[in-house]
Protein backbone atom coordinates (compact mmCIF):
# COMPACT_ATOMS: atom_id res chain seq x y z
CA UNK A 1 0.00 0.00 0.00
CA UNK A 2 1.56 3.41 -0.93
CA UNK A 3 2.00 5.60 1.59
CA UNK A 4 1.55 9.63 1.49
CA UNK A 5 4.14 11.66 1.72
CA UNK A 6 2.81 15.24 2.46
CA UNK A 7 4.55 18.53 2.45
CA UNK A 8 4.98 18.50 6.41
CA UNK A 9 7.61 15.88 6.23
CA UNK A 10 9.60 18.10 3.48
CA UNK A 11 9.02 21.27 5.99
CA UNK A 12 9.00 19.41 9.38
CA UNK A 13 11.72 22.17 11.00
CA UNK A 14 12.86 19.32 13.86
CA UNK A 15 14.59 17.57 11.03
CA UNK A 16 17.87 17.98 11.28
CA UNK A 17 18.08 18.02 7.02
CA UNK A 18 15.69 19.50 4.73
CA UNK A 19 14.47 17.00 2.39
CA UNK A 20 14.23 16.98 -1.30
CA UNK A 21 12.23 13.58 -2.65
CA UNK A 22 12.23 12.65 -6.41
CA UNK A 23 9.06 10.59 -6.71
CA UNK A 24 9.26 8.04 -9.98
CA UNK A 25 6.59 8.26 -12.31
CA UNK A 26 4.97 5.27 -13.00
CA UNK A 27 4.95 3.22 -16.15
CA UNK A 28 8.72 3.43 -17.42
CA UNK A 29 10.36 1.05 -17.89
CA UNK A 30 13.71 2.02 -16.44
CA UNK A 31 15.01 5.46 -14.80
CA UNK A 32 17.61 8.13 -15.46
CA UNK A 33 20.31 7.99 -12.41
CA UNK A 34 20.90 10.64 -10.39
CA UNK A 35 23.87 11.14 -8.92
CA UNK A 36 26.10 13.78 -7.12
CA UNK A 37 27.80 16.34 -9.57
CA UNK A 38 31.27 15.55 -9.45
CA UNK A 39 34.43 18.46 -9.32
CA UNK A 40 36.44 16.86 -12.12
CA UNK A 41 36.02 18.57 -15.37
CA UNK A 42 37.81 17.03 -18.97
CA UNK A 43 38.92 20.63 -19.89
CA UNK A 44 39.76 21.55 -16.45
CA UNK A 45 42.33 18.50 -15.64
CA UNK A 46 44.02 17.59 -19.64
CA UNK A 47 43.62 21.34 -21.17
CA UNK A 48 45.04 23.24 -19.06
CA UNK A 49 46.97 20.69 -17.37
CA UNK A 50 45.35 21.06 -14.08
CA UNK A 51 45.90 24.40 -13.82
CA UNK A 52 42.40 25.42 -13.94
CA UNK A 53 41.76 23.18 -10.65
CA UNK A 54 43.48 25.50 -9.15
CA UNK A 55 40.33 28.20 -9.10
CA UNK A 56 38.15 26.90 -6.23
CA UNK A 57 34.93 28.49 -7.40
CA UNK A 58 35.12 26.34 -10.53
CA UNK A 59 35.53 23.24 -8.70
CA UNK A 60 33.07 23.96 -6.32
CA UNK A 61 30.08 25.47 -8.95
CA UNK A 62 30.72 21.91 -10.48
CA UNK A 63 29.93 20.04 -7.37
CA UNK A 64 27.19 22.60 -6.85
CA UNK A 65 23.85 20.30 -7.31
CA UNK A 66 22.80 16.42 -8.49
CA UNK A 67 23.15 15.03 -12.26
CA UNK A 68 20.83 13.42 -14.18
CA UNK A 69 22.55 11.04 -16.30
CA UNK A 70 21.49 10.37 -20.00
CA UNK A 71 20.56 6.87 -20.22
CA UNK A 72 21.57 6.07 -24.40
CA UNK A 73 24.51 7.03 -26.50
CA UNK A 74 23.33 9.05 -29.93
CA UNK A 75 23.55 11.73 -32.21
CA UNK A 76 21.62 14.51 -33.24
CA UNK A 77 21.19 16.68 -35.93
CA UNK A 78 19.59 20.03 -36.66
CA UNK A 79 18.49 21.06 -39.84
CA UNK A 80 18.19 24.37 -39.09
CA UNK A 81 14.64 24.47 -39.80
CA UNK A 82 12.19 25.70 -36.96
CA UNK A 83 9.82 22.11 -37.26
CA UNK A 84 10.12 19.56 -35.01
CA UNK A 85 11.14 17.34 -37.74
CA UNK A 86 14.16 18.68 -38.69
CA UNK A 87 15.84 17.19 -35.66
CA UNK A 88 17.23 14.05 -36.16
CA UNK A 89 18.33 11.25 -33.71
CA UNK A 90 20.19 8.56 -34.25
CA UNK A 91 20.84 6.09 -31.78
CA UNK A 92 23.71 3.48 -31.82
CA UNK A 93 23.00 -0.03 -32.66
CA UNK A 94 20.72 -1.80 -30.07
CA UNK A 95 19.97 1.33 -27.94
CA UNK A 96 17.24 4.05 -27.33
CA UNK A 97 15.89 6.28 -24.64
CA UNK A 98 11.98 6.50 -23.92
CA UNK A 99 12.94 10.22 -22.53
CA UNK A 100 14.94 11.87 -25.21
CA UNK A 101 12.76 13.76 -28.24
CA UNK A 102 12.40 16.58 -30.46
CA UNK A 103 9.40 18.15 -28.48
CA UNK A 104 9.35 21.93 -29.20
CA UNK A 105 11.26 22.21 -32.72
CA UNK A 106 13.46 25.26 -33.11
CA UNK A 107 16.94 23.00 -32.50
CA UNK A 108 15.92 22.00 -29.35
CA UNK A 109 16.53 18.53 -27.96
CA UNK A 110 14.12 17.53 -24.71
CA UNK A 111 14.16 14.70 -22.36
CA UNK A 112 11.66 14.01 -20.46
CA UNK A 113 12.54 13.87 -16.79
CA UNK A 114 10.97 10.60 -15.09
CA UNK A 115 10.41 12.23 -11.35
CA UNK A 116 8.33 14.73 -9.78
CA UNK A 117 10.56 16.14 -7.43
CA UNK A 118 9.12 18.15 -4.03
CA UNK A 119 11.10 20.48 -1.98
CA UNK A 120 10.00 22.08 1.36
CA UNK A 121 7.79 25.69 1.16
CA UNK A 122 9.93 28.41 -0.53
CA UNK A 123 12.71 25.57 -2.24
CA UNK A 124 12.95 25.50 -5.43
CA UNK A 125 15.07 23.86 -8.05
CA UNK A 126 17.21 25.67 -10.32
CA UNK A 127 17.24 23.20 -13.69
CA UNK A 128 20.59 23.54 -16.29
CA UNK A 129 23.37 21.70 -17.63
CA UNK A 130 26.24 20.12 -15.53
CA UNK A 131 28.17 23.42 -14.60
CA UNK A 132 31.55 24.27 -16.86
CA UNK A 133 30.79 21.10 -18.89
CA UNK A 134 31.35 22.12 -22.09
CA UNK A 135 29.88 20.70 -25.19
CA UNK A 136 30.67 22.18 -28.76
CA UNK A 137 27.66 22.60 -30.50
CA UNK A 138 24.69 22.01 -27.95
CA UNK A 139 24.01 24.51 -24.99
CA UNK A 140 21.44 23.34 -21.82
CA UNK A 141 18.68 26.14 -21.55
CA UNK A 142 18.24 26.67 -17.63
CA UNK A 143 14.64 26.78 -15.71
CA UNK A 144 14.30 27.73 -12.22
CA UNK A 145 11.17 25.34 -10.91
CA UNK A 146 8.93 26.05 -8.08
CA UNK A 147 9.06 22.40 -7.30
CA UNK A 148 7.43 23.15 -3.50
CA UNK A 149 4.09 22.72 -5.14
CA UNK A 150 4.57 21.11 -8.50
CA UNK A 151 2.65 17.84 -9.09
CA UNK A 152 4.10 17.60 -12.46
CA UNK A 153 7.10 16.76 -13.84
CA UNK A 154 9.54 18.95 -15.74
CA UNK A 155 11.64 18.64 -18.91
CA UNK A 156 15.46 19.08 -19.79
CA UNK A 157 16.15 20.87 -23.02
CA UNK A 158 19.34 22.04 -25.08
CA UNK A 159 19.17 23.90 -28.04
CA UNK A 160 21.34 22.83 -30.64
CA UNK A 161 23.61 25.83 -32.12
CA UNK A 162 25.23 24.02 -35.23
CA UNK A 163 23.67 23.50 -37.50
CA UNK A 164 23.70 20.47 -40.25
CA UNK A 165 26.10 18.89 -37.41
CA UNK A 166 26.15 15.55 -35.49
CA UNK A 167 26.12 16.73 -32.07
CA UNK A 168 27.21 12.99 -29.83
CA UNK A 169 25.60 12.51 -26.65
CA UNK A 170 26.98 9.37 -24.44
CA UNK A 171 25.59 7.26 -22.24
CA UNK A 172 26.10 8.11 -18.45
CA UNK A 173 27.19 11.67 -19.13
CA UNK A 174 25.21 14.35 -16.82
CA UNK A 175 22.55 16.55 -19.81
CA UNK A 176 20.99 17.65 -16.18
CA UNK A 177 21.94 19.46 -13.21
CA UNK A 178 19.54 20.21 -10.26
CA UNK A 179 20.57 22.90 -7.13
CA UNK A 180 18.25 23.79 -4.48
CA UNK A 181 17.62 27.49 -4.22
CA UNK A 182 14.99 30.27 -3.66
CA UNK A 183 13.36 32.70 -4.97
CA UNK A 184 12.01 33.78 -1.91
CA UNK A 185 15.45 34.74 0.02
CA UNK A 186 16.71 36.32 -3.69
CA UNK A 187 13.91 38.76 -2.99
CA UNK A 188 14.76 39.35 0.31
CA UNK A 189 18.37 41.00 -0.25
CA UNK A 190 18.68 44.87 -0.25
CA UNK A 191 21.40 45.68 -3.63
CA UNK A 192 23.61 48.44 -2.81
CA UNK A 193 26.31 50.13 -4.39
CA UNK A 194 29.55 52.16 -2.67
CA UNK A 195 32.54 53.74 -3.06
CA UNK A 196 35.19 51.13 -1.96
CA UNK A 197 37.38 53.93 -0.52
CA UNK A 198 34.19 54.46 2.42
CA UNK A 199 35.49 51.03 4.28
CA UNK A 200 39.46 52.26 5.37
CA UNK A 201 39.62 48.66 6.57
CA UNK A 202 38.29 46.34 3.78
CA UNK A 203 40.30 48.84 1.21
CA UNK A 204 43.76 48.30 3.31
CA UNK A 205 43.19 44.60 3.24
CA UNK A 206 42.10 45.22 -0.80
CA UNK A 207 45.23 47.24 -1.54
CA UNK A 208 47.38 44.70 0.27
CA UNK A 209 45.78 41.88 -1.96
CA UNK A 210 46.20 43.66 -5.42
CA UNK A 211 50.05 44.18 -4.88
CA UNK A 212 50.42 41.02 -4.50
CA UNK A 213 48.16 39.63 -7.17
CA UNK A 214 50.38 42.32 -9.92
CA UNK A 215 53.44 40.95 -9.14
CA UNK A 216 52.06 37.01 -9.40
CA UNK A 217 50.64 37.75 -12.81
CA UNK A 218 53.10 40.01 -14.18
CA UNK A 219 55.84 37.02 -13.34
CA UNK A 220 53.55 34.42 -14.90
CA UNK A 221 54.92 32.73 -17.58
CA UNK A 222 53.40 32.83 -21.38
CA UNK A 223 53.15 29.47 -21.92
CA UNK A 224 50.35 29.17 -19.20
CA UNK A 225 52.67 26.93 -16.66
CA UNK A 226 52.85 27.85 -12.92
CA UNK A 227 55.40 29.89 -13.13
CA UNK A 228 57.26 31.07 -9.66
CA UNK A 229 55.63 29.05 -6.33
CA UNK A 230 57.00 32.24 -4.57
CA UNK A 231 54.53 34.11 -5.69
CA UNK A 232 51.96 32.11 -5.40
CA UNK A 233 48.54 33.39 -3.17
CA UNK A 234 46.28 30.55 -2.56
CA UNK A 235 44.34 32.38 0.17
CA UNK A 236 40.89 31.77 -1.14
CA UNK A 237 41.80 28.05 -1.58
CA UNK A 238 43.08 27.93 2.00
CA UNK A 239 40.29 30.22 3.38
CA UNK A 240 41.98 33.08 4.38
CA UNK A 241 43.48 36.82 4.20
CA UNK A 242 46.65 37.83 3.31
CA UNK A 243 47.66 38.35 6.87
CA UNK A 244 46.70 35.02 7.67
CA UNK A 245 43.67 34.98 9.32
CA UNK A 246 41.20 32.13 8.84
CA UNK A 247 37.32 32.26 7.79
CA UNK A 248 35.22 29.57 9.71
CA UNK A 249 32.36 29.31 7.01
CA UNK A 250 35.30 28.61 3.92
CA UNK A 251 34.52 25.49 1.76
CA UNK A 252 37.19 23.38 -0.30
CA UNK A 253 34.19 21.20 -1.24
CA UNK A 254 30.63 20.26 -1.28
CA UNK A 255 29.47 16.84 0.75
CA UNK A 256 25.98 16.55 -0.89
CA UNK A 257 24.35 13.35 0.49
CA UNK A 258 23.27 10.64 -2.59
CA UNK A 259 19.79 10.13 -3.18
CA UNK A 260 18.74 7.08 -1.57
CA UNK A 261 16.26 4.90 -3.18
CA UNK A 262 13.48 4.08 -0.45
CA UNK A 263 11.20 1.51 -2.47
CA UNK A 264 11.91 -0.47 -5.52
CA UNK A 265 10.68 1.18 -9.33
CA UNK A 266 7.27 -0.16 -10.26
CA UNK A 267 8.59 -1.64 -13.85
CA UNK A 268 5.43 -2.33 -15.61
CA UNK A 269 5.20 -6.24 -16.99
CA UNK A 270 3.60 -5.35 -20.44
CA UNK A 271 3.65 -1.86 -21.98
CA UNK A 272 0.05 -0.74 -23.34
CA UNK A 273 -0.86 3.14 -24.62
CA UNK A 274 -1.91 3.49 -21.83
CA UNK A 275 1.05 3.43 -20.05
CA UNK A 276 2.50 6.59 -18.62
CA UNK A 277 5.66 6.07 -19.77
CA UNK A 278 5.37 5.07 -23.22
CA UNK A 279 6.60 7.68 -25.34
CA UNK A 280 5.08 5.92 -28.08
CA UNK A 281 1.62 5.77 -26.68
CA UNK A 282 -1.53 7.43 -28.72
CA UNK A 283 -3.16 7.32 -25.85
CA UNK A 284 -2.25 8.49 -21.70
CA UNK A 285 1.47 8.66 -21.87
CA UNK A 286 3.25 11.13 -19.95
CA UNK A 287 5.03 12.42 -23.45
CA UNK A 288 1.87 12.77 -25.25
CA UNK A 289 0.14 14.38 -22.33
CA UNK A 290 2.95 16.91 -21.58
CA UNK A 291 2.83 17.87 -25.49
CA UNK A 292 -0.50 18.11 -25.57
CA UNK A 293 -1.14 20.52 -22.45
CA UNK A 294 1.33 22.32 -24.34
CA UNK A 295 -0.76 22.72 -27.35
CA UNK A 296 1.44 20.03 -29.49
CA UNK A 297 0.14 16.82 -31.46
CA UNK A 298 2.17 13.76 -31.24
CA UNK A 299 2.43 13.90 -34.81
CA UNK A 300 4.57 16.67 -35.05
CA UNK A 301 7.36 14.91 -33.14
Amino acid sequence: MATEVGSAELQNPILEHPSIRAFRVPGYESYLDIVTAQAARAWMDEETKGWANRCLPLRIANQAGWWILNDADFEVLWTGRPEKPSIKIMFDNGQHSEFVSSMFGYGIVTWVVPYLFQTPHEVDLLVRGPANMIKDGAQPLEGLVETSWLPYPFTMNWKITRRAKWIRFRRGEPICMITPTSMANLEKFQPAIRNLTSDSALLERYQRWRLNREAAVEASPDDGTQGDPKLKQGWYIRGEDQTGKKFSDHRAKINLREFTAMDQPEIPDVRTEASPGNIDAEGGGVLTRLMRSWGLRKSER
